[in-house]
């Protein structure tokens, strides 16, 4: 059965009544699904499900662990994309053995290599995320992206940022185009919007650069809070001591904006550039 739109409730209605065996998630039902109260998720029964993918983006440590002890070691995560560089896949027992990963890569070798020089890492270090692969795809019209994505070996990228594990477990750290640099420190967004999603009222959020005077950018949330709560300038402050108790004062955001609604694809995909895009505009007609 297929649904128009997610609605938290009505998807474990619909498990329930149906009793359906395989489901497809991303992070955002996720996080949607565990904000439901307790007496509400109780009253569904999704035994029926034998397997929950998951992908689009990465999940919270907190949101997967908290999941798959509600749904039972069904969950099946996959990292890959639409040009089919390569891919990987893990399941609820792999990944509760490596909390976090994405899995090991189903078809092609995985490569680190460092942002600037192009070298390749070593296990445990952080870079940009190679496949060995011979597929060729270009981009439409679009000459220097198609050139991006490969490697002087000939290896192609998504784009992401990640490291790999001891035994080929891979972690994503965030997309490259993402990264914040603030005063000369590099701070990935998805650090800060894992921390902000484990927050109970919270769900869903952004974290990107927004112009600074002083340290070229600096750190911006954009929030979109749950039903009933109130957003405002007490629950900014909030927020941001909430991400302090356990990330670095850098990674932090400086300031939280509040959004109705997030703009995400049906996918789950997030349009964060519409969100960035008005910051950074500011700027410019400042600049005219």
């Amino acid at each position: 059965m297929l649904a128009d739109h997610f609605d938290a409730d009505g998807a474990l209605a619909i498990i329930d009544r149906y009793h359906v065996t395989h489901t497809n998630w991303v992070p955002t039902h996720f996080t949607r699904l565990l904000r439901l109260p307790e007496e509400t998720r109780a009253k569904y029964d999704v035994s029926s499900v034998v397997q929950a993918l998951h992908g689009a983006a990465p999940c919270p440590v907190e949101t997967m662990r908290r999941m798959i002890e509600w749904f039972g070691p069904v969950i099946v995560e996959y990292y890959g994309g639409s040009e089919a560089f390569g891919g990987t896949m893990i399941t609820s027992e792999e990944w509760l053995e490596h909390p976090g990963s994405v899995g090991r890569s189903s078809r092609a070798p995985i490569h680190i290599l460092d942002r600037e020089s192009g070298a390749e890492l070593a296990v445990g270090q952080e870079g940009v995320i190679y496949f060995e692969t011979t597929r060729v795809t270009t981009y439409h019209n679009a000459p220097e992206k198609t050139a991006a994505s490969r490697s002087p070996q000939g290896w192609a990228t998504f784009g992401d940022v990640g490291w790999l594990d001891p035994d080929g477990y891979l972690y994503l750290t965030d997309r490259r185009d993402n990264l914040i640099i603030t005063g000369g420190v590099n701070v990935y967004p998805q650090e800060v919007e894992n921390r902000l999603l484990t927050h109970e009222q919270v769900v869903d959020a952004a974290v990107f650069g927004i112009p600074n005077d002083d340290f070229g950018e600096e750190v911006k949330a954009v929030v979109e809070v749950a039903g009933g709560v109130t957003a405002g300038a007490d629950l900014e402050a909030e927020l941001i001591r909430f991400c302090r108790d356990e990330l670095a004062p850098y990674k932090c955001p400086r300031s939280v904006d509040f959004i109705e609604a997030m703009p995400r694809h049906e996918n789950g995909k997030l349009y964060k550039r519409l969100l960035r895009e008005k910051y950074w505009s500011r700027r410019s007609s400042r600049l005219v």
